[in-house]
């Protein structure tokens, strides 16, 4: 048997797939199944000939998967000729149940189904996916491998919310944390950057996408993150607030009469960037601010003091810091937020190299001075190979 994994992340309207080598992290092939439900679906197709996309019908999260085994029997590379290890599954939340990625059995689902009111936008898509693959895949082992799996080593002082005790007990109410697979593989590969173990170093790593995170990671172990019980606690994101007063809530209701369905909406869907400046695509962002438009260069403001507030905060949980890390896209693309959130923290030996923050390049790459105290990196993120990589550990290939 090969070592390529087939990985699956279902969405809720999308199911994006790879065959990814669990070895050294080549994809032999990969696709995007959108707007899965509505009237004119979309497939695209990376494979050996390159890109196709179809427009097309897709009414079902079986229908999307159906169709991206026919573009890689079409389009290559047969996966019969892959001969797949197994299929691994993004799962968004998986509690305190699980603490590492574990199997897929009856079980495994009945226990992934209760856990459907902590991530009710998440889990029930990512349990579709799991349906469908074991009905089409039914002689392969799948593997779900969770978000925040991860974060699962953070100490008591971190993950407790001050809250009483039966929300805790009765409810789950606490920290869990999210973008667990990708704050493992970077902090992996940046140790490996280091020319260090991983249980020798301690890094903060930030992930900044239109979903925003830090996390800091002590040997190898998370200790602490930015997103709690929901991924809507922590940095300023594209729509969703970050922090802010728990009261906010209450004060809305009591003064513009909008129901919690509706806080929740704003806090997720229209807040954070574009609640500052209209706009959450960072692109089109920093085009306003570039502009001179007053308000998206306050949101530029507000996202990178949260993020530098957070790095000081990490900096004092972990003590001794050997790296801080940017990754996902906004961290590996925009070099005026890595160096306008790092401004100011030289008496904590960080100072980064203007030149080598700003050349263009796709790779990871040390972006800190020689003489920086604490190295600073870009370090593109790599989920479909991280969720490769624990899935053929579970396996046991």
């Amino acid at each position: 048997m090969s070592d390529h994994v087939l990985v699956i992340n279902a969405g809720s309207s999308s199911l994006k797939y790879s065959v990814v080598d669990a070895r050294n992290g080549e994809s032999a092939a990969s696709g995007l199944a959108e707007r899965i439900g509505e009237s004119q679906g979309r497939h695209i197709h990376r494979g050996p000939n390159g890109e196709t996309a179809t427009t097309r019908s897709i009414p079902s999260h079986e229908d999307a998967l159906r169709g991206a085994i026919e573009a890689f029997e079409s389009h290559g590379p047969s996966l019969d000729g892959l001969d797949l290890a197994a299929v691994g599954h993004r799962v968004v939340h998986g509690g305190s149940k699980f603490s590492a990625s574990a199997l897929i059995d009856d079980a495994l689902v009945d226990a992934v189904t209760e856990l459907v009111p902590l991530a009710p936008l998440h889990n029930p898509a990512n349990l579709e996916g799991i349906r469908v693959a074991r009905q089409l895949f039914p002689g392969l082992p799948q593997v779900a491998v969770f978000d925040t799996a991860f974060h699962q080593t953070l100490p008591p002082p971190a993950y407790t919310y001050a809250v009483p005790l039966r929300w805790r007990d009765d409810h789950g109410i606490r920290r869990y944390g999210f973008h667990g697979t990708s704050h493992a593989f970077v902090s992996r590969e940046t140790a490996r950057l280091l020319g260090r173990d991983p249980a020798d170093v301690n890094v903060i790593v930030l992930h900044l996408g239109n979903g925003c995170s830090a996390a800091a990671v002590r040997g190898g172990r998370s200790v602490e993150t930015s997103m709690g019980l929901t991924p809507l606690e922590g940095l300023v994101m594209g729509t969703r607030s970050g922090d802010v007063d728990p009261a906010i809530p209450a004060y809305l209701t009591r003064e513009l009469g909008l129901s919690m369905d509706e806080i929740d909406h704003a806090l997720n869907s229209a807040s954070g960037l574009k609640g500052i400046a209209g706009e959450n695509d960072f692109r089109e962002l920093s085009q306003l601010r570039a502009q001179g438009d007053e308000h998206a260069g306050l949101a530029f403001d507000v996202y990178c003091h949260r993020i530098r507030k957070y790095v000081g905060a990490y900096y004092a949980v972990l003590e001794t810091v050997d790296a801080v890390v940017f990754t996902a896209g906004v961290g590996e693309h925009s070099g005026e937020v890595r160096a306008a959130s790092l401004n100011g923290l030289g008496r904590l030996g960080i100072a980064i190299d203007k030149d080598r923050n700003n050349a263009p390049s796709a790779g990871a790459r040390r972006i800190s001075t020689d003489d920086s105290e604490v190295a600073v990196f870009v370090v593109p993120t790599n989920e479909e190979w991280q969720i490769a990589r624990e899935t053929l550990g579970v396996v046991g290939n």
